[in-house]
């Protein structure tokens, strides 16, 4: 049984996939995102998309980090990551624009004061008007916010994104076919519209992130921080604190902190431009968040081998939590996205373009993979030590 596991979390979610095996898989089955009929215009021609989803247990360290350093700046993070769990799904079946946003904050109110709800909300509207900047317009509709400490131990910041467009639009992964190239976008380094070095972390994983890379203290000092049900085995097993200094080659040194919660990379700005510009070339989108490197196998439109054999290098957080961890290359890349968030199947010959696209915004992508025809579906990721794995 995995360390993931047994903090009773798992990253391919199977018992929520049986509960939810009976629902409508909406019209576009392989969709990386629910597409149903225009039920707010009555258009055949249009369709309607809703998406729900959060920060996580992320937000668990940015309440570490706020009660160590009392930097309120980390909750703007926190708002920017339900955000764009929300928006980089969406994008993943092409909408990049009027989109409608809802945010629910769930709060123990005898440890979360009114001035981290303040940053949170401020740094949702911001994260807006950058996107807007870039074409990507995003309404803000409010919400809830509710104080319900009997629930919730700190903290918990969701969202909800609501969308109408056009069918002729849509990317339904029912292009994708043997020939293909993979191109990732890496969700490490710095992008034109970041202010810092991002660490690549995301908002997946980060349960294990924070037990596996955090000393025991945080088990003793904040027992609100975890299940106290676990195993001692499992809560908070690393050597690190999070105002602990870290290097980081060609940046700014840095510290842990600020490594794990390094605000989830938005890649609209370049998914604007690809699915204006690009958009008969893009043949498949996969947004590599729970599950990984393993994400993709759930949206194939026909029983591929898929290969990655040319992934990135893991970026350093993602060697920091191995080391921490023991975890092996299958586990790693079932958890975290080891280096590449944004996954694009497109030709061979439309690949340059699109990777063109993406340095012009300062976003490093490569060809990390191809698709293969074959008679069953398989993955096969090729790890830095150079051993295969298979699933």
């Amino acid at each position: 049984m995995s360390l993931y596991s047994k903090r009773g979390v798992s990253a391919q979610k199977e018992e929520v996939h049986k509960a939810t095996e009976k629902l409508d898989q909406g019209l576009y089955p392989h969709a990386f995102c629910k597409i149903y009929p225009d039920y707010l215009g009555n258009d055949a021609d249009w369709v309607n998309l809703m998406h729900a989803d959060g920060a996580g247990t992320k937000s668990i360290l940015a309440y570490l980090y706020w009660k160590q350093t009392g930097n309120l700046e980390v909750w703007k993070g926190i708002a920017q990551d339900a955000i764009v769990m929300n928006i980089d799904d969406l994008l993943c079946v092409g909408i990049h624009d009027n989109l409608l946003f809802s945010s629910t904050i769930d709060r123990n109110k005898g440890l979360i004061p009114g001035e981290v709800l303040e940053a949170i909300i401020s740094g949702t509207q911001e994260f807006f008007d950058q996107m807007k900047t870039y074409g990507v317009n995003i309404h803000y509709l409010g919400g809830e916010t509710a104080d319900v400490g009997d629930v919730v131990r700190s903290i918990a910041v969701n969202g909800t994104m609501t969308a109408r467009w056009p069918k002729n639009k849509l990317v339904t992964n029912d292009l994708i076919e043997a020939g293909d190239v993979i191109i990732g976008f890496s969700s490490a380094g710095q992008a034109n519209y970041e202010t810092a070095y991002n660490s690549g972390i995301g908002s997946n994983g980060l349960t294990s992130a924070r037990h596996d890379a955090l000393h025991k203290d945080y088990a003793r000092n904040f027992p609100e921080s975890f299940d106290t049900k676990l195993n001692d085995e499992v809560v908070y097993i690393g050597p690190h604190r999070l105002t602990d200094s870290i290097e980081v080659p060609g940046f700014p040194t840095t510290d842990i902190g600020h490594l794990l919660l390094s605000p989830t990379r938005t890649y609209a700005p370049l998914m604007k431009v690809l699915l204006d510009e690009h958009f008969s070339d893009i043949h498949g989108l996969v947004h590599c968040s729970g599950g990984g490197q393993t994400k993709c196998m759930k949206y194939l439109p026909a029983p591929f081998k898929i290969i990655k054999d040319n992934l990135f290098a893991p970026p350093v957080v993602f060697d920091l939590l191995k080391a921490a961890s023991g975890s092996d290359w299958r586990e790693m890349y079932q958890v975290f996205n080891m280096g590449h968030r944004l996954e694009v199947f497109t030709s061979e010959k439309a690949a340059d373009q699109l990777l063109a696209a993406g340095a012009a915004l300062g976003l490093e992508g490569k060809i990390v993979g191809r698709v293969e025809a074959s008679d069953k579906k398989e993955l096969v990721l090729h790890s830095p030590d150079g051993s295969i794995v298979t699933y």
